[in-house]
């Protein structure tokens, strides 16, 4: 194997390729990067741990066609660390000689023999757009679990309904639900997944740059495997496996009390509250008519509070948060105004957007929060 291929092409490709890879692999060959040169002039850049495979194709000039596996990590900090000019790869026996200029550096390869197979990629089942795809992952996944002892709401929730696409994500405490289109390759298409959402966070900020991503998914063919495509990179992922929690149903049908304020201000005002907020405390949201009073901290310690502009109808009403997940929910909305739905000072409070204060809540983005019971 022998190829030249441009510096900054082969770290971008390699950094892209490697950032799977398992810090533990069950094998060492799994620790590897596939390099694959094709007499073509492409060379193609794989990684595989069982669960998620990624691969990369770049151009290059190839001399001699071939195969080598070699560390993906060792590689990508070799390639990041390069003088800006023309990178020489050369396989010599059981090693890999790349020359940068005056830089030399010697890497010894893996047995590509013992490298398993990559997934294929199912069939492509619809396109979305690579921005639309990053908003909706970000604004989901912050309600997503991190706690892998619940391996079922580490995920993301994906139904597909024709054009339509909606994604759910819980932790117990906070459910988040967004609605997006896409362009199904079918018009009548109907499925549902159970994606990884650091899986689909890390594939939306990496592949959601280059314009539209293609999505293929194969569920009830023995493999339940998710796919995604863009700008010459595709990744796949297993599904994970389980019946996700009924959560829709926990929405409230109508909310008697609704509070208007700007979201920014409310942010920044929380953010200084909750300097005093002892872990695990809450910040306290009085609404009256014309105001929401935040306070946090009581009876000896640290003690703030900061009064801002609402709008209020309905009663009075008063309602304590975890201080991060309310501005995790406050942080994903992305509009000029939050929109507060309350039934009961007790009960899940749900969070939407809206452009004005008098303006009427939007529908595509969901944010419900299970508020802290506080002594009265």
């Amino acid at each position: 194997m022998k190829f030249r291929v441009e510096r900054d092409v082969l770290a971008e490709a390699v950094t892209w390729t490697a950032r799977t890879l398992p810090t533990r692999p069950p094998a060492p060959v799994l620790a590897g990067v596939l390099l694959d040169a094709d007499a073509s002039g492409v060379l193609s850049l794989a990684s595989f741990d069982y669960e998620v495979s990624a691969r990369s194709q770049v151009p290059a000039d190839v001399s001699e066609p071939g195969r080598a596996l070699v560390s993906g990590r060792l590689l990508a900090e070799i390639s990041r660390a390069l003088p800006n000019k023309p990178v020489d790869v050369v396989l010599e026996g059981s090693k890999i000689t790349m020359t940068c200029g005056a830089s030399r550096f010697t890497l010894l390869t893996m047995p590509v023999e013992d490298y398993p197979a990559l997934p294929a990629m199912p069939e492509t089942s619809g396109t979305v757009s690579g921005d639309d795809l990053t908003h909706a992952v970000a604004q989901v996944s912050v309600a997503a679990s991190r706690d892998d002892t619940l391996p079922l709401l580490t995920g993301v929730r994906v139904e597909i309904e024709g054009e339509k696409v909606t994604l759910l994500a819980t932790d117990r405490y906070r459910l988040a639900l967004k609605e997006l289109t896409w362009k199904p390759a079918w018009p009548d298409l109907s499925t549902v997944a159970l994606v990884r959402a650091r899986t689909l966070s890390d594939v939306a900020k990496s592949l959601g740059a280059s314009g539209d991503v293609d999505v293929a998914l194969s569920t009830g063919q023995g493999v339940d495997l998710i796919g995604f495509e863009a700008g010459g990179r595709r990744t796949t992922s297993l599904l994970v496996d389980g019946d996700y929690p009924p959560v829709r149903r926990l929405f409230p049908d109508e909310t008697p009390i609704h509070a208007v304020v700007a979201t920014q201000p409310l942010i920044d005002a929380a953010k200084r509250v909750a300097l005093v907020a002892e872990r695990n405390t809450a910040i306290r949201l009085s609404f009256t008519d014309g105001q929401v009073v935040l306070d946090a901290g009581q009876g000896d310690d640290a003690q703030a509070s900061e009064a801002l502009e609402a709008k209020l109808e309905g009663e009075d009403i008063s309602v304590a948060f975890n201080p991060q997940f309310l501005l995790d929910g406050l942080g994903a909305l992305g509009t000029d105004f939050v929109r507060f739905g309350f039934t009961h000072p007790n009960k899940p409070v749900e969070f939407t957007g809206q452009d004005s204060l008098d303006g009427v809540g939007r529908a595509d983005y969901r944010y419900l929060l299970v508020p802290i019971r506080f002594a009265s």
